[in-house]
């Protein structure tokens, strides 16, 4: 299968994946709103903790995937299974790790769930909830590196639809579970008894797809190869922390210093948001491998060339994104949340406007960095801006946790009101934009030989054109939608569509990027 090939099945499987699993959650979400509220808190709290425990990994499945994409081209068999087999152990370690930690930090949850008065649960629930969800997690250990093989020569889509199947069948059962029962024990053990058997599954599947994965006789690999290996590993460590200290501890900040409700609450945006950003992150994270193969194979300018459109791409894909949530984001919980609680609802269910526009400012950039961090990964760029990732680690912990105990009482900032959460917030989108300026420079000096002052050019024209449309769509939405209804938010999804699309064209139409799209359309109709 060649390389357009691959990316366009993995883009294809992957959007189509994403968009059945997007669906289905909000059913689900709605659910779980109207008769097990008080727990949202908790499952968002508790899967960010997991994916804090993650970071155990430190970097090791991607330094090995980024090592299998030359063997897998090449078809060098006995290195491929030398490789996969470093993988394996290593994760089997990990599991154990991520389990004694995870155990550690039972006797300390009690400090990180802050629950409010009116919304107590038994210090024994808490902890078993806990459990359910970091079985689940080391788990998946014990599969996940069989996943390499299929992902070096870019099948990416047997991953992602192993994982859109069993999401399927997950919250089907889940929607069945909360109408018949309400109890939350049952909605998380029929998560993790569907997972397990997914992985059993997809560990026979991939076992038999490739053989190689049970074979005994591997030779083991070279010094040079293992020291390559852990190089990247110990600068991908790096990465791993600082990231993890900036994306993965919003909702332990906000639960230790805000309450557990407020965690809740945030939740019902960051779902909305993750989800439809998941449909977007498909199509970029399936391309991933593809570089990998472009970069093993072909020159620096053609690898230049297509950075660029992918580049040109997210920028039009996330900014319109971006516009939607901006405008339509909190008009769409309060219906939403409404809809599920009727008399019940109150208003601090909504966010203040100010960390709403903070939280989808750093989704905008966060696209920025998704086209830099898949590239790099794919070069195995690692090494060079290992220690920025800890400083935004850092930046994000002293600002998220300064200001959500500065504006834990809802001040008034310039005559805006702020909040908490909004604190958190600030932290995250200034800790992320030390990358934006940062991952730019060194790709461009590593990879392409170049300066990357017309990056950060780019970077200015499309965030202006963003904005422009911005300010257009939210005049216009003042008189459509001067209150959320469901006839004013159908209009402003076609307002936005149109108009966003409609500037772009105008702007970008005739650049080289999109002629370069135009043409691949084209040449595939004919």
């Amino acid at each position: 299968m060649g390389r357009v090939q691959a990316a366009k099945k993995n883009i294809v499987f992957g959007f189509v994946g994403k968009i059945v699993t997007l669906i289905l959650p909000f059913i689900l979400r709605t659910l779980f709103i109207k008769d097990l509220d008080k727990y949202l808190g908790i499952n968002s709290l508790y899967a960010e903790i997991l994916s804090f425990l993650n970071m155990a990994e430190l970097g090791i499945g991607t330094a090995i995937n980024f090592s299998l994409y030359g063997p897998v081209a090449r078809g060098e068999k006995e290195k491929i299974k030398s490789y996969i087999q470093l993988y394996k152990k290593a994760y089997y370690y990990i599991a154990v790790v991520v389990s004694v930690i995870g155990i550690i930090l039972v006797p300390f949850l009690g400090i990180i769930v802050k629950q409010p008065k009116d919304m107590l649960l038994d210090h024994r629930d808490i902890v078993l909830f806990y459990l359910i969800f970091l079985f689940n997690t080391v788990s998946s250990y014990f599969v996940a590196y069989k996943y390499s093989l299929s992902n070096a020569e870019q099948k990416n889509y047997i991953q992602d639809n192993a994982f859109n199947i069993t999401k399927t069948v997950t919250v089907l059962v889940q929607i069945v579970v909360i109408l018949a029962t309400k109890n939350f024990y049952f909605f998380l053990i029929t998560d993790a008894i569907i997972q397990l058997i997914q992985k059993i599954f997809i560990s026979k599947y991939l076992d038999n797809m490739y053989p190689l994965l049970k074979e005994k006789n591997i030779q083991k690999l070279s010094k040079e190869e293992e020291n390559t290996i852990w190089t990247k590993t110990k600068a991908l460590m790096f990465h791993k922390v600082g990231d993890v200290i900036r994306l993965q501890t919003d909702a332990i900040i906000m639960s230790s210093v805000l309450g557990i409700d407020k965690v809740g609450y945030v939740s019902n945006y960051t779902m909305v948001i993750l989800a439809v950003a998941g449909v977007v992150d498909s199509v970029f994270n399936s391309l991933t491998t593809s570089f990998g193969n472009l970069i093993a194979t072909e020159s620096k300018e053609k690898q230049y060339g297509m950075f660029k459109i992918y580049r040109f791409v997210a920028a039009w894909i996330y900014g319109f994104s971006a516009v939607g949530f901006m405008l339509l984001i909190t008009p769409l919980v309060e219906m939403w949340t409404k809809h599920a609680k009727g008399d019940e609802w109150n208003p601090a269910w909504l966010l203040v406007p100010i960390a709403v526009i903070l939280y989808v400012t750093d989704y905008y950039f966060k696209g920025e960095r998704k086209v830099l961090v898949n590239f790099k990964t794919a070069a195995g760029v690692f090494e060079q801006d290992k220690y920025f990732a800890l400083i935004q680690g850092v930046v994000n912990l002293i600002l998220s946790v300064w200001l959500a105990i500065a504006w834990s009482g809802n001040p008034q900032i310039f005559g805006i009101t702020v909040s908490g959460v909004a604190g958190v917030y600030v932290g995250t989108v200034i800790s992320g934009l030390i990358a934006n300026i940062t991952k730019p420079v060194i790709i461009y000096r590593t990879c392409f030989d170049k300066s990357a002052v017309g990056y950060f050019i780019d970077s200015f024209k499309y965030l202006a054109s963003m904005a422009l449309v911005m300010v257009i769509c939210y005049l216009i939405g003042k008189r459509v939608m001067p209150e959320p209804t469901i006839l004013g938010f159908a209009a402003m999804v076609v307002i936005i569509t149109v108009v966003f699309n409609g500037v772009y064209f105008l702007l970008y139409g005739r650049s080289e990027e999109f002629r370069y799209l135009c043409g691949k359309l084209k040449t595939r109709k004919a």
